[in-house]
């Protein structure tokens, strides 16, 4: 079950305000007009409702979905929306380069899952996998990288003079060991396990910041001024 259109940086985003069509390819094979968290919920609540699937595979993507990048990759919100209704879920990506053979990559991808079944539970599994485009098939388990992207915005003109704007730049990574870039800078698959839990601790530890707050009862209207005396806004 897949979307039948580009859903690039579509995120962990559900369709909500219009209905969405599912047709049917052939024998097994479904399109949505959705993003890949409605094909998850169609498939999973919907053309397996009776029979339930052991697992949600989402990819191969086309290119890789690394560090901060997850949180809009729709690969990955797939996956997030599988492990949410409660099934073992995978986001499988694909580093791009010379070469690059997907079947290789499925049959990698099929050989992880062999190996997951090894374990004695899948329960709560929620992965992301990035193939590099050159490697040997080794993999290691590591954490999210950090990249940072520059002239995000950027300004262009129609041929009427008009302004538009494309969001779009240049990554720079920081350079961490043991990160999923530097794992396929070094042509080893990436395996980095996800869970949803964004709760910051050390902000709600005591004596940060936050707990200095004062806890009494909000009031509409008024604020602290710069002086700390109580002014009307």
């Amino acid at each position: 079950v897949a979307p039948d259109r580009e859903q690039s940086a579509s995120g962990h985003s559900l369709t909500l305000h219009r209905p969405l069509r599912l047709r049917r390819l052939r024998e097994h094979w479904y399109a949505v007009d959705g993003t890949p968290t409605d094909c998850v919920n169609m498939g999973v609540q919907g053309v397996l409702k009776e029979a339930p699937p052991d697992l949600v595979v989402s990819g191969i993507n086309h290119g890789v979905n690394l560090g901060d990048d997850v949180t809009y990759s729709g690969t990955v919100g797939a996956a997030m929306e599988g492990f949410l209704l409660g099934v073992p879920s995978l986001a499988l990506s694909q580093e791009l380069g010379e070469g690059v053979d997907f079947r290789h990559s499925a049959r990698l991808g099929v050989a992880l899952l062999d190996r997951l079944s090894n374990l004695p539970s899948l329960e709560g599994l929620f992965l992301n996998v990035n193939f590099p485009a050159q490697g040997s098939g080794s993999f290691e388990l590591v954490s999210l990288g950090h990249r940072r992207y520059h002239e995000v915005v950027q300004v262009r003109t129609d041929p009427r003079g008009g302004e538009y704007f494309w969001i779009a730049g240049q990554p720079t990574w920081r350079d961490d060991p043991g990160t999923d870039q530097d794992a396929l800078a070094r042509g080893v698959i990436s395996i980095t396990p996800l869970h949803l839990g964004l709760t910051d601790a050390s902000a709600m530890a005591p004596g940060s910041p936050l707990r200095s707050l004062d806890a009494s009862g909000l009031e509409v209207g008024v604020r602290p001024s710069a002086g700390g005396s109580r002014g009307e806004d």
